[in-house]
């Protein structure tokens, strides 16, 4: 296999758009995947359980120094930055990025740093700039970068800001990005 980790980011609209991304995704999807969603303090107790009900893949929020596993769906926790640190998560309570923590940039960044070509970058709908710079970097590592068609999106904000950086990102309506996520595996 030739990736070892997908990471993901959304803001405005990103639960809608995980809840169709996950049901697209087979059970036996091997690759594991991180994900920040700029989001409110009641997420776990209200999102988590929403989303898993359109899951095959388990989900979970993230602890720090946790393994990273394939088949996996990690969370970023609320007000912590999430990064990739080798084999597994680490978190931060660092300044905010992008007016955010956690921010979608952190952990692209790390885990182009960790894994280099090996890292799938994703970046769904929401506002602002945050995963730009991020996707770059996974790009510029040799890692595959992909954008939600902002067409698609319910805010085309960060997937706009992605491509400006990123024009060579592979653009896929939402419906499409799972199932060619489960082709990489």
């Amino acid at each position: 296999m030739r990736y070892r980790l997908v990471v993901m980011g959304a803001s405005l609209g990103g639960l809608n758009a995980m809840q169709v991304l996950l049901k697209s995704l087979p059970k036996d999807f091997a690759l594991p995947l991180a994900v920040v969603q700029h989001r409110d303090k009641d997420f776990v107790d209200t999102a988590l359980p929403a989303l898993r009900a359109h899951s095959l893949l388990p989900l979970r929020e993230v602890d720090d120094k946790q393994a990273i596993e394939p088949g996996w769906v990690d969370f970023a926790p609320n007000d912590y930055h999430l990064l990739v640190d080798g084999d597994h998560y680490a978190l931060s309570v660092d300044e905010l990025v992008n007016l955010a923590r956690p921010a979608v940039d952190v952990l692209f960044i790390s885990a182009a740093e960790a894994l280099g070509p090996e890292v799938v970058g994703v970046i769904l709908t929401g506002t602002g700039v945050d995963g730009a710079q991020g996707l770059q970097a996974i790009a510029a590592r040799g890692g595959l970068a992909l954008v939600q068609d902002p067409a698609t999106a319910e805010a085309p904000g960060m997937p706009s800001a992605a491509l400006a950086c990123v024009p060579q990102a592979v653009v896929l309506p939402l419906e499409g990005i799972g199932p060619f996520l489960a082709r990489l595996t």
